[in-house]
């Protein structure tokens, strides 16, 4: 073996050791610079961890790892400044719906997330009746709180005053709501308004219900129909505070069993996403809709056939409600909140067209 021959280093503490093979640098522990670990012991600049322990450069941690600039969390990441923030869930309108802390669009600092950061905000009437838009820096849809100071799914909540009158809305969803999806989707009519019977069939957590306990007011009814237990508990708890609810837990195969809670409505609401859902729909508004009155169907083509094109399968659902007496007037598919949706809005036995 050959001789290394050591020599102080510039840096205090290393000595570079010439060998055959080129300079390799080490370090002697006794005068190590504290808190840097040049070997790295899990750490160092380049593996788990920052400049001594977990924390560096280019690990878990530190400045790309969770915690910091360029990977799940700090300024771009899921979390921190720029996620995918907001209020709501998917992100929203470009960003700005889940959680109502800080998140820009996709990625900026954002402001508080909320409508327009803070700023002053005007709410508009949209033109179906009951339901609202919030303009601010970045336009919602909103419903009129029937129970003020109590939000439902930790959405959005804003007060507008005017004069001594002080109102509040709820920020609605549409990547959580189909019939706010279709709303935002431009659709001619969705016949819930104030004062209206609804009955609701698949009405889940009551999420959706409690926007359309908004819209239809203290005037109006909602009955809605859930089969699972567990999410049934919280559509009785949102029914609590909301008297224009009343939660059915039953299956919506069989409307005799509930025949007796139910009245006559004015609009069939149905997202229960089942292969046989539109004899569902047609067996409740043979029970319970008025000649005359309106249905409203969300239509998932994947758990109807998911080998068939969406449009063969929408198409082959309208022939069916033809059949039993529902005439579709209206068809639209719910892009870009969400994938092979649609909603078809009809007429259950219209009344003849009188001969002038």
């Amino acid at each position: 073996m050959r001789k290394a021959i050591l020599k102080t280093h510039r840096l205090t503490g290393y000595f570079p050791c010439r060998t055959r093979g080129g300079i390799s640098v080490r370090a002697v522990g006794a005068a190590m610079r504290p808190g840097f670990s040049p070997r790295g012991g899990r750490g160092g600049y380049g593996d788990r961890g920052g400049f001594g322990d977990r924390g560096g450069g280019r690990g878990r941690g530190g400045f790309r790892g969770r915690g910091g600039g360029g990977d799940r969390g700090g300024f771009g990441g899921r979390g921190g400044f720029g996620g995918r923030g907001g209020f709501g869930d998917r992100g929203g309108f470009r960003g700005g719906f889940k959680s109502p802390g800080r998140g820009g669009p996709r990625g900026g600092r954002g402001g508080r997330g909320g409508f327009g950061a803070g700023r002053k905000v005007i709410v508009e009437p949209h033109r179906h009746e009951g339901i609202f838009i919030c303009r601010g820096k970045e336009d919602a849809l909103v419903t009129k709180n029937l129970v003020p100071g109590e939000s439902v799914y930790g959405e959005k909540r804003i007060s507008v005053e005017d004069g001594e009158v002080k109102t509040e809305y709820r920020a609605w969803n549409p990547f959580r709501s189909k019939i706010a999806a279709a709303i935002l989707g431009g659709v001619d009519q969705i016949h819930i308004k104030p004062g209206a019977k609804v009955l609701y069939l698949g009405a889940a957590s009551g999420t959706t219900v409690s926007h359309v306990s908004d819209v239809v007011g203290p005037e109006g009814l909602v009955y809605a129909v859930e089969f699972s237990h567990r999410s049934g508990r919280d559509l009785i708890n949102v029914a609590k505070k909301r008297t224009n609810i009343i939660p059915v837990i039953e299956d919506a195969r069989h409307p005799h069993k509930y025949r007796m809670l139910v009245g006559m409505v004015d609009v069939v609401f149905a997202d229960v996403a089942q292969p046989d859902q539109t004899r569902i729909v047609a067996l409740n508004a043979h029970n319970f809709l008025k000649n005359g009155g309106h249905f409203v169907i969300s239509i998932k083509a994947n758990c109807i056939d998911s080998t068939a094109a969406p449009e063969a399968v929408f198409a082959a659902e309208v022939k069916k409600m033809q059949q039993e007496n529902m005439k579709p007037q209206e068809q639209l598919t719910l892009e870009p909140y969400e994938r092979d949706h649609a909603v078809v809005v009809g007429i259950y036995r219209p009344p003849a067209k009188q001969k002038k």
